[in-house]
């Protein structure tokens, strides 16, 4: 067993966060901004990368492996927490909005999962958090996920978030689904993925779902989430106040008065 073997607890329905119980000596490692509180015996410690090829790759290998993960929108350092005292002790990482913590026990997964950049929460010690590179130009183009996806190997436990609720297909062999890009969390390494287009010119102009969407093709198991964070923030956008302050109620015939009587007082 490279990676440490850790216990863990999931806390929460819509807003969850993981409680990481570590034995003496034992890491775990996390995005930056994650962390949410831990106990007195664990010390924080800032790492290049995931902290998998820390040791014995010298300067250039650790600086490799970090700049890796600015290809996936992450930044180039992430968090080891390590439990230096004499008995077990917790440390919690929340999500970063609504939605639900997926445990990823690699051992299950022949090693490998492969997910959307940014959906990565934390992991133990060992396992290796990298890139996953598309070999089909169409995906790479068109798919909401970019020509890029992380991709973690390794044999220990990791933790992805999603937005909302999530889905688990497991497909047959040469079983499709077909996904909104921007609603995949993650799959096994046996899934084919790509990228169709949607057809017609009504689809295309007024469907309002975009141009294309994501085929998956099994065997293997797919998790797909309800709320992509990009969907959530277009709405939020959509439902700011404009420039002077105007809110989209505010056309009616009381306007700013009705923000008065319904109680909405933004002084």
């Amino acid at each position: 067993m490279q990676a440490h073997e850790i216990d863990y607890q999931i806390f929460g329905e819509e807003m969850q966060y993981v409680e990481i119980e570590l034995d003496p000596q034992e890491i775990v490692i996390a995005e930056a901004g994650s962390f949410m509180m831990m106990e007195n015996n664990i010390q924080m410690e800032t790492i290049f990368g995931d902290g998998s090829q820390q040791q014995g790759s010298g300067l250039f290998g650790k600086l490799l492996n970090a700049g890796k993960r600015v290809l996936t929108g992450e930044s180039l350092f992430m968090t080891a927490f390590l439990n230096q005292g004499n008995t077990k002790s917790k440390v919690s990482f929340a999500s970063p909005y609504p939605g639900k913590i997926l445990p990823i026990d690699l051992t299950e997964f022949q090693g490998k999962f492969i997910c959307q950049k940014s959906s990565f929460l934390c992991a133990a010690k060992g396992v290796s958090v990298g890139i996953e590179f598309s070999q089909k130009l169409g995906r790479g183009l068109f798919g909401g996920e970019g020509f890029i996806m992380q991709k973690i190997e390794g044999d220990g436990m990791a933790f992805v978030h999603s937005g909302g609720t999530m889905a688990k297909k497991v497909l047959g062999h040469g079983e499709v689904i077909k996904v909104d890009t921007g609603c995949i969390i993650g799959f096994t390494k046996d899934v084919d993925y790509d990228i169709e287009f949607i057809g017609g010119i009504k689809n295309s102009i007024f469907g309002g779902e975009g141009l294309f969407y994501a085929t998956l093709k099994g065997p293997g198991t797919v998790y797909i989430q309800s709320l992509p964070f990009s969907r959530l923030a277009d709405r939020i956008i959509a439902s700011a106040p404009r420039s002077g302050g105007n809110s989209r109620e505010e056309g009616s015939l009381l306007g700013g008065l009705g923000n008065l009587l319904d109680g909405d007082n933004r002084f």
